[in-house]
């Protein structure tokens, strides 16, 4: 079969049958191996008769990529893009969206998803997120009965299990097609200071003298060694001189400081040389943008090192400067990239080599290893598909301090199957029982991959106690704070069935006379408290005390609720962030007043705006809505020189 002009795997071509019988299909494939034509298939199907096809992405910046693609595909009239903070011609045909976008428009029955023909699921597999995988099951659950699904994952060892699962709770056919098969090699390796590149079973062979052997240092030309040897090891430089070969490179590295850090170390090795064509399209990328851009330290740190063809890239960063490095990378003018992780979830920028600067990571509670889906998803994207014949994938370890066994399994084979994270929220329970009597709220229970797992067919046959149990707590606290009464939903319950995070907090405020209380001011700081996750390193310089700041916390204090809400406690603390803001300053002057990353300050105020959205959607308070308003505009006031989609 041929399409796009390119004669089509038997994969995509068994999967597009699936798609012309009217079926749902998961499709489990190498990276790299062409899934997304069948989604493209999918969108010139439907995309003239007047019913939408839904495109989901697990991050946002793959749903702004896919949007810029899929723009300059069918023609920006045609695409538009729901993000939370952004809504961009939302009744298209083609509409791109974050997973929790389509979940939540899903569970409340969305008039906008009455005419959906496909919703496709790009990397499925984040099911398996411990914090996020409900998301995608309740997407699952709750999508319309005429909706077809078209799931995409690079591999799942379990699909059958997984697409019998969503064919038995849908009621349709549900295709599952497998290809093992890359289309461009993988040849997977280590890197050990004292060996090279080599393989993990010679790395054990020599094991015995690891704790002998001195550590390679890199020392820039004109440097004097130091003995702090743990500082000055940089094993990544050595690694890049023994693969020029084998470039473009990316550099997975699980920290935003290491990879500018290592970016640099790179850079003062002088094992590539200056290119002036990336000095002058920087040039001409940054010369309309504001001067302050360039006094910060991230694109300093960046301008020094995009010459030789090394760049960085992660969420701290601000989107213009982000989007900089993404074009050069996509021009084929940077040769390695330090990157954390966002470069690995589908984004469509494959390069010939993939190294990873350690095969641990900390997960927000502790440092792990990574499980074998999170290596093969990263590695996968080494070997660009009609310009490499093989692709290449080194990873840097610590051979005094590793788990040989582990790393065995881990890199032999994606073995990991995909589970159920199933978990109640309140925003789930509220909506259940606005929508659902007692003997349907039952069945829908049921539904979940979890219960299906332990059943099989028998799901619907079956109470998982653990789930009812914990269903009947969220709804007796719900009854007792007078969310839920007499198996309705009260003013509160429909407010807050509309709110998808922190529902109770801001149900307590917004749908309550509290907030009455407050001037818009106030409101933009419990809204930023919200908003904000507080780390232990995160500093503020000048904040702005005063009595009225001092009653408002008081006023929290004193409600039996709000009081056990440990979010409010950085309240005065995020005057830093939202005096400047409101009083008009710029997004640069705020960055000034704070530690934090000029990407994660924009994703506070990009957060605020998604939960004024919700709170926009879930009033009918006039005078509320246009205090929200306002506050919106202050905050686009305050970034219109730097956020781009």
């Amino acid at each position: 079969m041929e399409y796009k002009g390119l004669t089509l795997d038997k994969f995509q071509v068994d999967a597009i049958d699936s798609i012309d019988k009217n079926h749902s299909v998961v499709v489990s494939a190498p990276t790299g191996s062409g899934k997304t034509l069948i989604a493209d298939y999918i969108i010139d199907k439907y995309i003239d008769r007047g019913i939408t096809v839904i495109y989901t992405a697990p991050i946002k910046a793959l749903s702004n990529q896919k949007y810029k693609e899929f723009s300059k595909d069918y023609g920006k009239e045609r695409v538009g893009l729901i993000t939370g903070d952004i809504t961009i011609n939302p009744h298209a045909p083609i509409v791109i969206m974050t997973t929790e976008i389509y979940r939540n428009m899903a569970i409340i029955r969305d008039p906008a998803l009455k005419d959906v023909a496909y919703v496709i699921f790009d990397e499925i597999h984040f099911i398996n997120d411990v914090e996020r995988g409900y998301v995608w099951e309740e997407s699952i659950m709750f999508s319309g009965d005429k909706v077809r699904l078209l799931c995409l994952s690079a591999t799942i060892p379990n699909a059958r299990e997984f697409a019998d699962w969503i064919g038995a709770i849908k009621g349709h056919t549900v295709d599952t097609v497998i290809n093992d098969v890359r289309p461009v090699p993988l040849h997977r390796k280590f890197y050990d200071d004292a060996l090279g590149i080599t393989t993990l079973d010679e790395i054990m062979k020599n094991r015995k003298n690891f704790k002998t052997r001195s550590r390679v240092l890199i020392i820039p030309k004109g440097k004097k060694a130091k003995n702090n040897y743990k500082s000055q090891y940089a094993g990544h430089v050595e690694l890049v001189s023994l693969i020029k070969d084998k470039l473009p490179c990316f550099f997975f590295t699980f920290s935003r400081q290491k990879c500018q850090k290592n970016a640099i170390e790179l850079s003062q090795s002088k094992l590539f040389r200056t290119d002036s064509e990336i000095t002058a399209k920087v040039r001409q990328k940054l010369s309309d943008a504001p001067d302050e851009i360039n006094s910060l330290r991230s694109t300093q740190d960046l301008k020094k090192v995009l010459p030789y063809g090394i760049a960085f890239h992660h969420a701290g960063l601000l989107p213009i400067i982000k989007e900089l490095v993404e074009e050069l990378f996509s021009e084929g003018l940077i040769k390695v990239l330090y990157t954390t992780e966002t470069f690995a979830v589908g984004i469509n920028m494959p390069a010939k080599t993939v190294c990873f600067d350690s095969m641990m990571k900390f997960d927000g509670m502790t440092f792990r290893y990574l499980n074998s889906k999170e290596y093969f998803q990263i590695a996968g994207r080494a070997g660009r598909r009609g310009i490499d014949t093989e692709g290449f994938a080194y990873a840097v370890i610590d051979s005094r301090d590793t788990n040989y066994a582990l790393l065995k399994t881990i890199t032999t084979d994606d073995t990991d199957p995909i589970r159920s994270q199933f978990r109640l929220s309140v925003n789930t329970v509220l909506n259940l029982v606005k929508q659902h009597n007692k003997a349907e709220i039952e069945h829908i229970l049921c539904k979940n991959f979890n219960t299906y797992q332990k059943y099989g067919d028998r799901f619907d046959k079956e109470k998982t106690a653990v789930i009812y149990r914990n269903f009947n707590n969220i709804k007796k606290d719900l009854e007792r704070l007078n969310y839920i009464k007499a198996e309705n939903l009260t003013k509160k319950g429909t407010f807050s069935a509309r709110i998808y995070s922190d529902e109770i907090a801001t149900g307590e405020i917004f749908s309550t006379g509290f907030y009455k209380t407050l001037e818009d001011y106030k409101i933009f700081l419990i809204l930023a408290c919200l908003s904000y996750e507080d780390k232990p390193k995160n500093e503020f310089e000048q904040v702005y005390d005063s009595p009225g700041l001092r009653r408002t916390m008081e006023q929290i204090k004193a409600d039996p609720y709000l009081k056990t809400v440990e979010k409010f406690n950085h309240m005065r603390e995020l005057t830093a962030l939202i005096h400047p803001c409101y009083g008009g300053a710029t997004i640069f002057d705020i960055i000034d007043n704070t530690n934090l990353l000029e990407g994660d300050v924009i994703r506070i105020f990009r957060q605020i705006i998604d939960r004024i959205g919700q709170i926009r959607n879930a009033t009918d308070d006039k005078k509320l809505m246009r205090t929200l308003d306002t506050i919106e505009k202050k905050i686009d006031t305050s970034m219109c020189d730097i956020d781009v989609i």
